[in-house]
């Protein structure tokens, strides 16, 4: 093992308080759902997202860059890391039906309580977001008015890597608007705020991340203490898919140096990725970008974050793209979504446009797609329509999907 691990494990063990002979055992009876499962179904078999889900709640699973690394084998018979992966196997049905409202569940986008086309009001807010502000606005206003008392959001590093903080200051929210398409390890950061003094927690996250949690929020093993009881905003984002770092630093570095990128976009209806830097912009082909993307993005079932109380994309809208860059598609979930959906109205936190006829038709259409393609992906890599790897063949999504 080289020094630099090991130097992690010791980290890995202060951060937080655990012993490596003091790891409690299971039955011996007990089905085997640990480390070693964890290792040989996902990070071995190219599924693993990169949320950090694993990290952070023993030493053993570090996020090392956007990769997730075992710096020492565990005996547990049942694991966390494997009990609240995203990539495991899971009764997402059952997670819907005890988390949302059964009437506003859809096969297509998941719960549904409302759909709007928003961004914040303030233009200042809006030029440090990737497009229309409206998360980074609900996330202040939620610290604002003590919904919450710790947010967890993106952080962007040198040579294009991302991390994530937690913070609890609106005007720290605000700064951490863009996005990079590189992972963050959100669900880790979480568990290490929990951990600590946060009592009240809201986060970022992406669909994979926002699965997690959903994981987590059902406790699948009795007595062992995640402290997701603090969680008490999930702000989803849409996603397609997440980038490779290693792959897609070094197309990048083909075109200019890593530290003159400043963002990056991807029109809608294009064939391009906009690589904004300090001297313009480059453009890359899709076909490039799409070589670099996750593997285990091709896997995923989920678009637009359905385990979210709000998720937010960017719209589509008849405008030119220089408007419609400005404003955000607002799929609404929980009640507690709504609620500060309304404060952030009533507020004037957020401005709002007409839905134009057709959007949410649209959206839905391409969730579908997303789906279907992932379902496919899934068949492809078992081999077997009958073996969907994580996913529940008999989840009514799953067989609308599949039907």
């Amino acid at each position: 093992m080289k020094s630099g691990y090991q130097d992690l494990i010791i980290i890995g063990i202060n951060q937080v308080g655990l012993k490596r002979g003091r790891l409690e055992k299971m039955d011996d009876q007990e089905q085997s759902l640990g480390q070693k499962e964890l290792r040989e179904g996902v990070l071995d078999a190219h599924l693993c997202v990169g949320c950090g889900a694993c990290a952070y709640l023993c030493p053993y699973q570090v996020i090392y860059k956007d990769q997730t690394i075992i710096l020492h084998d565990c005996d547990l018979k049942q694991g966390r890391c494997y009990a609240f992966c995203p990539r495991t196997p899971t009764d997402y049905d059952a997670a819907r039906r005890r988390l949302f409202d059964e009437k506003d569940l859809t096969p297509e986008l998941g719960p549904v309580k409302g759909f709007y086309i928003a961004r914040a009001k303030s233009k200042a807010d809006r030029k440090k977001a990737q497009h229309g502000g409206t998360v980074s606005a609900l996330m202040a206003l939620a610290l604002e008015e003590g919904i919450i008392d710790t947010a967890v959001v993106a952080e962007g590093e040198a040579d294009f890597l991302h991390h994530s903080v937690a913070v609890n200051d609106p005007k720290e929210v605000k700064k951490r608007g863009k996005s990079k398409f590189i992972v963050s390890p959100t669900v880790a950061q979480f568990n290490k705020a929990a951990a600590g003094e946060a009592q009240k927690i809201g986060v970022v996250a992406t669909p994979c991340q926002a699965q997690a949690f959903a994981k987590m929020r059902m406790k699948p093993i009795a007595g062992k203490e995640s402290n997701i009881d603090k969680l008490q905003l999930v702000i989803g984002l849409f996603c397609g898919w997440a980038l490779n770092w290693r792959s897609f630093t070094e197309l990048l570095s083909r075109s200019t140096p890593l530290k003159t990128i400043t963002g990056m976009d991807k029109p809608p209806g294009t064939q391009t990725v906009e690589i904004f830097t300090k001297s313009g912009t480059i453009s890359l082909s899709v076909d490039d970008i799409d070589k670099c993307v996750r593997e285990a993005c091709r896997y995923c079932i989920d678009s637009t974050a359905e385990f979210a109380d709000i998720s937010v994309g960017s719209a589509r809208l008849p405008e030119s793209w220089d408007e419609t860059k400005t404003w955000n598609q607002v799929i609404v979930r929980s009640e507690s979504g709504q609620r500060l959906m309304e404060r952030a109205r009533a507020k004037g936190i957020l401005e709002f446009h007409d839905v134009p006829e057709g959007n949410f038709a649209e959206l839905k259409k391409a969730a579908v797609e997303k789906k279907k393609g992932a379902l496919g992906q899934i068949i492809k890599k078992s081999g077997d329509s009958n073996n969907l790897i994580y996913l529940d063949r008999n989840d009514p999504v799953v067989k609308a999907m599949m039907g």
